[in-house]
């Protein structure tokens, strides 16, 4: 079996988890945060929602350098607005993933800061650390912002205490 198939398994799979949640970002409450250290919820949901951008950034590409890279920090208007976002970057993701060979998977790949080698990885490994993990990362305090909120959780591997018969 190519090695794209079991990643794009996966990531379809979790795909729906993460729109699931994403759903159920209230957006009269884009600016809330639970700590002055934390993220708005806003900006926490838009990110989950781009992530999925780091399957093009890293099968398309031997490295990655933080100090030559622009991100867009405009916060999202509303729940719509990153659902869109969600959705147009999965799609990509799932494209490019598609295409992957054994040979682009098996091949390295450096996230750089200039000169600063932060790590270098197989494709294969940084796809499951940048795209993946951290959604399943983020998507876990998405969980914990929504039940602070007191907007019901949804299940991601069974019901959630929200969903319980």
């Amino acid at each position: 079996m190519a090695m794209n198939t079991a990643l794009l398994g996966e990531l379809k799979h979790e795909a729906i988890n993460t729109r699931k949640i994403l759903e159920r970002v209230p957006t009269d409450k884009l600016e809330w945060q639970p700590h002055e250290k934390s993220m708005k919820l806003g900006k926490l949901a838009k990110h989950i929602a781009e992530l999925p951008v780091w399957f093009e950034r890293i099968l398309n590409a031997d490295q990655f350098d933080l100090a030559s890279a622009s991100f867009n920090s405009e916060p999202p208007k509303n729940t719509g607005e990153i659902l869109k976002l969600f959705d147009d970057s999965i799609a990509a993701a799932i494209k490019v993933l598609e295409s992957a060979t054994d040979d682009n998977l098996n091949s390295i790949w450096i996230f750089r800061r200039g000169e600063q080698i932060m790590f270098q990885l197989p494709k294969k490994v940084a796809l499951r650390n940048l795209a993946m993990n951290h959604v399943y990362h983020h998507r876990g305090q998405l969980s914990v912002y929504l039940r602070l909120l007191n907007v019901p959780v949804p299940g991601m591997y069974g019901p959630s205490a929200d969903e319980a018969l």
